[in-house]
């Protein structure tokens, strides 16, 4: 029998009070009974618009029939016929703008959890799958990849499947970019992470780290001299962004980049950590996305009062609801409709002509209402004259987005780019070099992680048909 229930199966989580004290997973995952009666939530519509939603064309109504019958591994080997990294997905995808945000029971009640059943199959084949995959028969074909994130993964998993010999070069020490310096464990613990990538190694990817593209080694020496046939940047877009206002560059200022890295990939919060992180004990967080509630999430979580300091509303957050619904819950402070215009220093009495010993005192921060919408759709911010105040805190984190590194255009010749950063590409992710294909955010900017890879499944169809088409042209 269907589950014509208008609401979702509701998600275990952790309790607000114990998850601040800890960066254990919030959300604690679906029981089988759980799973296989939100299954039976889905219509089976002939009209697939949860499929046409999702950037890798998952099958999500025949995975979700093998849910609802129990027949979890086969939904399992459906997902990952489109994609390389089911656990990942489930876990941070913002269904409810793509899979979810199309399903037809969402139109008088709440979608199918598309997501969390998506998550619970991937942890089933995890937890009851000991089997390894085997590495397909070489094709005798060499691609390289630069940068190990979901673009990267994506495309390396789906060219190596074909047969490709392909190496991943990742500027780090920890191959998983921003799923493990960006994303925190309480959201993708980074086991899971580890996991996916130790199936790509099995397929045969070889990953090297420690290597960085421009500095290391060149794209057109990867091509030229160390013979690959076609190279995938997939580097995503780590420069922080900041708003050029007084004070950003005291002690207690940081970039969500560097905040977040030291965090998840350093390891900062513990108190054996060889690099640990300057904390205050009153934070504002700049940004209202996904990455500003993981900066104020994980900052809660080290014990700090945390204020969130967004220029819209609380409705225009970028941010997943859920996100923000946890954020709420952990007692993180939203401070809307509000702007900073300066960050306010103190001088360390030991030592005040020494700016290095400067460090933060407040934020000073005009309100703000909302006019008419500008180019993005939203409506525009505009100062409300007379409002200026000042947030006693003393640390900042700037989490206003990212743009792409200039490093790999600056060191090789012919590699357009927008004006922003972003490289050029077509609509198979081919640049304007020959055999330098590119996607993720190293093309769009800060995105989402099904989105980049989407892009990384789009280039590696395509470096596929080069490839051959060469081969070919040569017979």
């Amino acid at each position: 029998m269907p589950n014509m229930s208008l609401v979702k199966n509701e998600m275990p989580t952790q309790k607000p009070e114990e998850r601040i004290k800890n960066f254990n997973e919030v959300a604690l995952g679906y029981t089988e009974e759980q799973a296989i009666d939100e299954a039976k939530r889905c219509l089976k519509c002939k009209n697939k618009m949860c499929v046409a939603g999702c950037p890798v064309k998952i099958q999500i109504p025949d995975f979700i029939a093998k849910v609802a019958e129990g027949k979890f591994e086969e939904a399992y080997q459906i997902i990952l016929t489109q994609s390389s990294l089911p656990a990942v997905c489930g876990r941070v995808c913002p269904q409810e703008n793509q899979c979810e945000g199309r399903c037809v029971r969402g139109i008088k009640g709440e979608p199918v959890a598309i997501g969390r059943l998506e998550r619970f199959v991937a942890d089933y084949h995890n937890k009851n799958c000991k089997e390894k995959v085997k590495a397909p028969t070489k094709n005798g074909h060499r691609v390289a990849i630069i940068g190990s994130g979901p673009a990267g993964l994506s495309c390396a998993s789906d060219l190596a499947k074909k047969g490709y010999s392909v190496t991943i070069f990742e500027a780090l020490h920890t191959p998983g970019g921003v799923l493990v310096y960006g994303i925190p464990e309480f959201r993708l613990p980074k086991a899971i992470v580890q996991k996916e990538i130790d199936g790509l190694k099995d397929l045969g990817v070889e990953i090297k780290t420690n290597i960085v593209i421009g500095k290391t080694l060149s794209i057109d020496e990867l091509l030229h001299e160390y013979g690959y046939e076609a190279v995938f940047i997939g580097s995503g877009a780590g420069l922080p962004k900041f708003m050029g206002i007084p004070g950003e560059n005291l002690k207690g200022v940081f970039s969500a980049n560097e905040f977040l890295t030291r965090i998840n990939l350093m390891k900062a919060y513990k108190e054996e950590s060889d690099t640990p992180i300057l904390m205050g004990r009153r934070i504002a967080i700049v940004g209202g996305g996904n990455v500003a509630m993981d900066s104020a999430r994980c900052a809660r979580r080290l014990g700090a009062e945390v204020y969130v300091v967004y220029r819209r509303g609380m409705e225009e957050l970028p941010a997943r609801h859920e996100e923000v619904e946890h954020a709420i819950e952990e007692g993180i402070i939203f401070k809307t409709l509000t702007n900073p215009t300066e960050i306010i220093a103190y001088n360390n009495p030991d030592d005040k002509r020494d700016p290095r010993n400067m460090s933060v005192k407040g934020i000073k921060c005009v309100e703000m209402t909302l006019g008419a919408p500008d180019d993005s759709g939203r409506r525009r911010p505009v100062v409300k004259e007379g409002s200026e105040h000042i947030i006693d805190v003393d640390c900042v984190i700037m989490s206003l987005g990212t743009s792409p590194n200039p490093l790999i255009k600056s060191t090789t010749e012919g590699l357009d780019t927008e004006y922003w950063g972003g490289i050029i590409v077509d609509l198979n992710g081919l640049t304007s070099k020959e055999g330098i294909y590119a996607g993720g955010d190293a093309v769009t900017g800060s995105a989402t992680v099904i989105l980049a890879m989407g892009a990384g499944k789009t280039a590696a169809s395509a470096i596929d048909d080069y490839i051959q088409s060469k081969k070919k042209a040569f017979e």
